[in-house]
């Protein structure tokens, strides 16, 4: 069927809105490959500063809006990561995958007791070795696992969301983040669509990879105990919970303190070897150049986690587009409040802010129908 006269006015009226985007993405990625140092970083900006400007370009006339988006993801993710891939280039976190992988494969262990220097460091959960364990570069199974997951989260416009900048530039240098905004996506959806086992499991995986997953499990709980009721939250959190620990806590107890060494203190700046993570946002910033710093900065991030719990319990989400929306501002504001931190982290809440901007009409967990019993 053809589209309406209002949609094709909509459509025509969008138009300058995506090219003048598209035109800034451009100048912000050329910019970004004229001062950054890390070769990676450069060669991303001048593919992506290409790509951006094509798809610019391309809005100005009457080509279809999909081709304008296909020349963005191409330029912003595929082109570069091709290249960079093939000539082994990419960001410190590809070899932290990587070399975790080998040290599982051959010990047993992702971690390695006594880290010194900051290679030494694996700051990531067990499941992210999993990654770097299987063959080829990490990039294709992390990017593969974001992408994948979050098509079947079907949040809005997701050729848009992947050629975003904030998005394009780990899924080619590395990406360590996508699959968790993937998976959290995922199992928030799974959630909104009357799924707790499938959230859970989600859920679950996503909290094997990183930390930052673990705040979408109660989100998601409250989401599914208002709508359907405590007997499937408890499914969700069983499940969630046990493939959680189930991958997490055989390393934690064979190996505690390099466990503790590894994905507790060196994160949060507890460790005489400094992370590298130092973006200029506030956490780092009161570690950085304020007595007693990382103290603050870590009350801070707990008052703000509690603030979200406490919301949680006060007006628990009852719909997805609410959900992602509270759980994109709990992770926003620990990225900001971490004492060790980048701009890459907040590829999370970006993910998720999109979830939580899907249309009304295109949103079944809006409805009144998400709100009502099902049975178990």
């Amino acid at each position: 069927m053809g589209k309406t006269f209002g949609e094709r006015v909509a459509g025509y009226a969008g138009r300058p809105v995506e090219r003048y985007a598209w035109a800034g993405c451009a100048v912000a990625a050329t910019g970004f490959a004229l001062v950054s140092g890390p070769v990676p970083h450069r060669m991303w900006g001048w593919s992506a500063g290409a790509g951006y400007a094509l798809a610019a370009f391309l809005s100005s006339g009457s080509a279809p809006r999909r081709a304008a988006r296909a020349v963005a993801v191409a330029g912003a993710v595929v082109v570069p990561l091709v290249v960079l891939v093939a000539a082994g280039l990419g960001q410190s976190e590809v070899a932290v995958v990587e070399r975790s992988g080998r040290l599982l494969l051959a010990g047993g262990s992702p971690y390695l007791t006594a880290p010194s220097a900051v290679a030494d460091f694996n700051p990531y959960l067990p499941g992210m070795a999993l990654f770097g364990a299987l063959p080829g570069d990490p990039r294709w199974w992390l990017g593969g696992t974001f992408v994948v997951s979050l098509a079947a989260a079907r949040p809005r416009r997701v050729g848009p969301l992947l050629a975003c900048p904030l998005v394009a530039l780990p899924l080619a240098v590395g990406g360590v983040d996508l699959p968790v905004a993937g998976l959290m996506c995922l199992g928030l959806a799974l959630a909104g669509r009357g799924r707790p086992g499938g959230a859970g499991l989600a859920l679950g995986a996503a909290a094997a990879l990183k930390w930052t997953a673990w705040p979408a499990l109660p989100v998601a709980l409250a989401l599914i105990a208002v709508g359907q009721g405590g007997r499937c939250a408890a499914r969700c959190a069983a499940a969630g919970l046990g493939t959680g620990a189930a991958v997490v806590l055989p390393f934690a107890l064979t190996d505690p303190t390099g466990f503790f060494r590894n994905v507790v203190a060196f994160p949060f700046g507890l460790t005489a070897t400094a992370s590298p993570a130092g973006s200029p946002l506030p956490g780092h910033l009161l570690a950085a150049h304020v007595p007693g710093g990382t103290v603050i900065a870590l009350a801070l991030l707990t008052a703000g986690a509690l603030l979200i719990g406490v919301s949680l319990v006060v007006r628990p989400p009852r719909t997805l587009r609410a959900a992602a929306g509270r759980l994109a501002l709990g992770l926003g504001l620990a990225t900001a409040l971490m004492p060790a931190t980048r701009f890459g982290y907040l590829v999370c809440p970006l993910v998720l802010a999109a979830l939580a901007h899907r249309p009304p009409h295109r949103d079944p967990e809006a409805t009144d129908r998400s709100l009502e019993r099902t049975p178990v």
